[in-house]
């Protein structure tokens, strides 16, 4: 067996055209466009990547593209502050605060100031409990990300086994909600299943495997069970090599479908934070589909 790629490209490029359509129609309909604006903190290399990409796939799309730099030593009532103007500005639609942020600034707190209607990222906690009741408008968009990837296999998911590696409130419980919504029998995993000794067990039964853990090659090919679908959204510099969180060459010799690192989950991400904007803008201009 050889493993089908998931090329998060693909699907990306997909997303896009439909977006594209439908940001011109609600233009022509409104007379406005969607705007997001991002918010740094300090300058940090990795964050700065994604906010070229952001500002890069908006633009393509047509929504406008706005980034606020705060110095680093801005302080969390300073950012807040920030966050709040944005929230009443209503040329705003969506807005992003970049991670990670400086040391003495509370995240969970930063991301409750953002206004729901405007979380362009899907982390406020009221989006975070529509994704718990299964009727979420604006999702995290990692965690979208590898759904969009699981489901472009054509796999059902009803009664399947899944398993994610890792639950950390960006990818790892979200995702595990949207699974356990599409009624696949879902197990997580995290560090204490590691130190138990018991996580090549729980891979072993993995239908649908989704690895976000952050550590190269943690997932051995052995584990996993043939003609699983693997979603690898790990993402580690080796050498000068970039890798998953899985095993992939022997691995991709026994799933049916696979994620290759990069250009699996990462290509996704960026067009479903938009897909978000664009949501939020029908939702604060009451448009239905």
């Amino acid at each position: 067996m050889n493993a089908t790629l998931l090329q998060g490209k693909e699907i990306a490029g997909k997303i896009k055209e439909a977006l594209k359509k439908e940001i011109e129609a609600l233009k022509h309909k409104t007379g406005l466009v969607p705007r997001l604006v991002s918010i740094q903190v300090g300058d940090n290399a990795a964050s700065s990547v994604y906010i070229n990409s952001q500002k890069k796939n908006a633009e393509a799309l047509g929504i406008e593209y706005e980034l606020k730099v705060l110095g680093a030593s801005a302080t969390e009532e300073g950012l807040i502050k920030e966050i709040e103007t944005m929230n009443g500005n209503k040329h705003v639609t969506g807005i992003i605060v970049q991670l990670p942020l400086p040391k003495g600034i509370d995240h969970r707190r930063v991301m409750s100031a953002i206004s729901p209607l405007k979380d362009a990222e899907g982390m406020h906690p009221e989006n975070l409990g529509h994704v718990l009741l299964g009727d979420a408008k604006l999702v995290p968009c990692t965690a979208q990300a590898a759904m969009e990837l699981i489901e472009s296999t054509g796999t059902k998911l009803y009664g399947k086994e899944a398993v994610v590696i890792g639950h950390s409130e960006i990818v790892g419980k979200p995702l595990s909600l949207l699974l356990l919504n599409k009624f696949a029998t879902t197990t997580v995993c995290h560090i204490a299943t590691g130190e138990r000794g018991v996580l090549p067990d729980h891979v072993k039964t993995a239908e649908i495997l989704i690895v976000a853990v952050g550590k190269a090659e943690l997932i051995k090919s052995e584990w996993i069970r043939t003609g699983a679908t693997v979603i690898d959204v790990g993402i580690n510099r080796v050498g000068d090599k970039l890798v998953g969180d899985v095993e992939f060459e022997k691995a991709k010799e026994k799933a049916a479908f696979i994620t290759p690192v990069p250009g699996g989950v990462g290509p996704l991400t960026v067009t479903l934070l938009l897909r978000n904007v664009v949501t939020a803008f029908k939702l604060q201009h009451e448009i239905r589909n």
